[in-house]
């Protein structure tokens, strides 16, 4: 989890709810997001659940989200008229009671909604009982509160709602002043027919004439508990969202095209396509459906073609670009060299979503200077004894497994010698076949986070980094040492700049005197760890090595350009990623003292099981060799 204006965000859970909205709404382009309010805003293309749903109980908190999300992609997309919605907005505005009469709306509407999805989808039954539980307890709780505080509408705006979710006919409402109480009696009568309300514009007549019966005793309300159920609303022209998603408008021009009837040559031919294989008259079909905007009519008739229709000469736009070959050389078709053009719209994703403006910059480690040099030799001479306990112990169990007897063994190649089955209790009658194996098959990466947070621990870190470079080092491993930032200060619309300092590349990694170009890793500014995650898993990728592990120092949550809210769940997703490609990712989590709970929980939404935590950077080594030695044991 991390914070967001003191908010916790669960990266899994978020990733759950994202999947949801996208299967409901059909929209592959649809992106989730926690916001102040539950609305469905398909001009920016995102649907929100509320953050109110964070003081919730933890057995009621993930209902609430999904009810949030069934509310908006199934009820409000499908079932919300937009010009009623509109035109109500413009008929209460006289009022004066903007924030009552948008929440007193959206409340009609979603009873309207809820109950509808209920009955097609029985499923939701629990999600939405458990809304009402968690809202029912909110709006008693406030209720008092708003009476105390003399909040005049909030009171109103409480009772109402209990009102239309009590489970008795006649509520009492006790904590309740007298005014209030006899405000509501006066439009009781209204409220009651929310329940046969069939449409928007029921609701909204109902809501209308509620806020006009008030307006002119109350202020507006303090509270929000409801945002407006569509965001942009005005931009829609449609009766509901998903009218939006199926538009059938004519085409955006009405040009006509004359075309010469003699001089075009018309031929009446039929073309068998049946066959037995798809053969559908008994089942259902699928057809191939374009929806065409721009187009130009034309007269062209013939004897038993079909009249012409405003798409005809639009349907040009979406002919196939098959071509012949050359020298019936079918590898290499004229038509996969215009995949070049396209390779700009996959490469925005390649890195996700957050990341389309993140711009990749390599920044070469120079030649380490004398000082650095002495400054290195320092740092060998403190981690000498965790490098040579280390390489003591691997070797050790690398002479081990070289000197293991490689027959009468339990499991292996069936020998020919099978009398031991009959002599022995636990005959051992199968043998390994000997041959020559590499002793270590692994190739690794560190990347370090060099983000000004890093300020005070870079020094430390440096320690593990020297450990980590020399035992791979003496060993002949292959790895790469890389630290990563963003650029704060040049960071503008449509480009984020990411350096990339690689510090050790696959290439030199092994030469005896590089060790010194760490001394040159400092700190910085921003982190994007998703993008700098995915960037470095690409190129480890590339590696013919079995194992391929992908370390990542850190000291916190990523911090960069239109990064905050949903840089936890990028990171995590970049991790997955890397994982399902396989690719093994662990993650340091560096701390300066005393480990907090939420440091804990942060670093395991991110990576999972696969993390360690060390409480001081001093001790980073005491937790690094033991990680090393297991990789690499894991890999010989």
């Amino acid at each position: 989890m991390y914070r967001f204006y003191d908010a916790k965000v669960d990266t899994f859970l978020f990733r759950q709810l994202q999947d949801l909205a996208t299967v409901l709404a059909r929209r592959a382009d649809l992106t989730f997001e926690y916001s102040y309010g539950a609305y469905i805003d398909m001009v920016d293309s995102k649907v929100t659940a509320s953050r109110t749903w964070d003081t919730a109980p933890a057995t009621l908190q993930k209902g609430g989200l999904k009810s949030d999300i069934y509310l908006r992609t199934i009820g409000t997309m499908h079932f919300s008229k937009l010009p009623e919605l509109k035109s109500y907005l413009d008929a209460v505005e006289e009022a004066l009671l903007p924030k009552f009469a948008s929440q007193l709306v959206t409340l009609f509407e979603d009873l309207r909604l809820e109950e509808k999805i209920r009955k097609e989808r029985p499923g939701t039954k629990r999600v939405f009982d458990m809304r009402k539980q968690y809202y029912r307890h909110k709006f008693t709780t406030d209720l008092a509160a708003h009476v105390t505080r003399g909040f005049a509408l909030d009171e109103l705006f409480c009772l109402i709602y209990l009102s239309l979710q009590s489970d008795s006919p006649d509520p009492s409402f006790p904590r309740a002043t007298k005014a209030q109480l006899d405000q509501l009696a006066n439009i009781q009568s209204l409220l009651y027919e929310v329940f046969e309300a069939r449409d928007t514009r029921a609701v909204s007549r109902i809501a209308e004439q509620v806020v006009y019966r008030v307006h002119q005793d109350y202020n507006d309300m303090i509270d929000e508990y409801f945002v407006f159920p569509v965001g942009h609303l005005d931009n829609y022209t449609k009766n509901t969202l998903f009218d939006e998603l199926t538009r059938t408008d004519e085409l955006a021009n009405d040009d006509s095209e004359e075309v010469d009837e003699e001089n075009n040559e018309y031929i009446d031919e039929e073309f068998s396509t049946w066959h037995r294989e798809n053969e559908n008259n008994d089942r259902k079909q699928t057809f191939l459906q374009f929806e065409l905007e721009v187009g130009t009519k034309t007269n062209i008739k013939g004897g038993g073609a079909r009249e012409t229709e405003d798409a005809d000469q639009a349907m040009g736009s979406i002919q196939g670009s098959s071509q012949q070959t050359r020298n019936k050389d079918y590898s290499e078709l004229d038509a996969l060299d215009k995949q070049e053009s396209n390779k700009g719209a996959s490469a925005e994703n390649q890195f996700g979503e957050e990341n389309k403006d993140a711009v990749k910059i390599i920044e070469e480690a120079e030649n380490p200077t004398s000082e650095e040099r002495g400054s290195y030799q320092e740092i060998l001479h403190a981690i000498e004894p965790y490098k040579r306990k280390l390489a003591t112990i691997i070797k050790k169990t690398i002479e081990h497994k070289k000197n293991a007897p490689r027959k009468d063994l339990l499991a292996g190649r069936l020998s020919k010698k099978l009398l031991p089955l009959v002599l022995e209790e636990k005959p051992r009658i199968f043998y390994k076949k000997n041959q020559e194996s590499k002793e270590f098959d692994a190739a690794f990466t560190l990347l370090v986070d060099c983000s000004a947070s890093m300020q005070g621990k870079m020094e430390e870190t440096r320690h593990g980094i020297a450990l980590f470079h020399e035992v791979l080092k003496t060993f002949k491993i292959p790895h790469s040492i890389i630290g990563f930032w963003e650029d704060a200060m040049d960071v503008r619309e449509n480009y984020q700049p990411n350096y990339f300092h690689v510090i050790h590349s696959f290439q030199d990694s092994l030469y005896k005197e590089n060790g010194a170009k760490i001394m040159q890793l400092e700190a910085r500014e921003d982190n994007r760890d998703g993008f700098s995650i995915r960037v470095a898993a690409q190129e480890l990728e590339k590696r013919r090595e079995k194992n391929r592990f992908l370390l990542v120092f850190s000291d916190g949550e990523p911090a960069a350009a239109n990064y905050n809210q949903n840089g936890i769940v990028d990171t995590n997703l970049a991790v997955s990623e890397a994982r399902k490609r396989g690719i093994e990712v662990i993650g340091m989590f560096l701390s300066d003292g005393e480990v907090e709970e939420r440091d804990e929980v942060l670093m395991k939404n991110i990576y999972g099981r696969e993390k360690i935590i060390v409480p001081a950077v001093s001790e980073l080594p005491d937790h690094f060799a033991p990680l090393l030695k297991k990789l690499l044991l894991k890999s010989i």
